[in-house]
């Protein structure tokens, strides 16, 4: 059975339920991503604007054998909605921004995402939209297939860019955000486009320090 088929001509959801569930859509726009906010970073970016650029990374992706990037894409457009925090989504609209930070244990983290899941596949009437979102949701969280992997890793090769470059910025000193992701990414991709990020960190610290000698 293909992904989102329940085996029949489901009905869409009525109009009312769409509305209401892109107006949830909407917080993501205007909801900034808490870890940011935690580290005192001015105008912050929003679980939108990570999730814009995750796309744009599976986009440009190279071809990758045993990879298929249009999953990918399919992935992160159909499952960006219901992602956590470190992958930003349609959930934190529900339970909020949830971070390391706020010592949530892993199991409630998780019992929380799952009703906000259900939640959401409830206002879209738990059509095909409701079952591929949860199908998704499972693979990602499984980190079983090669395009979860892939996807795991543009969401932390987007955050480590995202902190290098509010570094530049703001003068600021965001070493914890490197040191979370250091040695966890799965794909060759990931590891490659990190280790340019990091060396970039890296030259602009010493030019810093020249400059200050």
């Amino acid at each position: 059975m293909a992904l989102g088929d329940n085996g029949g001509s489901a009905a869409p959801p009525a109009p009312s339920s769409v509305i209401h569930f892109l107006t949830l859509c909407q917080r993501l726009k205007t909801t900034k991503r808490a870890g940011w906010l935690n580290r005192d970073v001015k105008n912050a970016e929003s679980i939108a604007d990570h999730m814009h650029r995750m796309a744009i990374m599976a986009l440009i992706a190279a071809d990758i054998p045993g990879i298929d990037k249009d999953r990918c894409v399919f992935l992160l457009l159909r499952l960006l909605p219901v992602l956590t925090t470190l992958t930003m989504s349609l959930v934190p609209a529900i339970v909020g921004d949830i971070t390391p930070a706020d010592g949530i244990p892993k199991d409630e983290k998780s019992r929380r995402e799952r009703a906000a899941i259900d939640e959401m596949c409830d206002i879209l009437e738990n059509g095909r939209a409701g079952t591929e979102i949860r199908e998704l949701w499972n693979e990602y969280e499984s980190n079983l297939s090669p395009e979860a992997k892939l996807v795991k890793d543009l969401d932390k090769v987007e955050m480590i860019l995202q902190a290098l470059e509010y570094e530049s910025a703001q003068d600021k000193e965001l070493d914890d955000f490197f040191m979370s992701t250091a040695g966890k990414f799965q794909t060759d991709i990931g590891k490659a486009w990190a280790a340019e990020i990091v060396s970039r960190r890296e030259k602009r610290k010493e030019k810093l320090h020249a400059a200050s000698t």
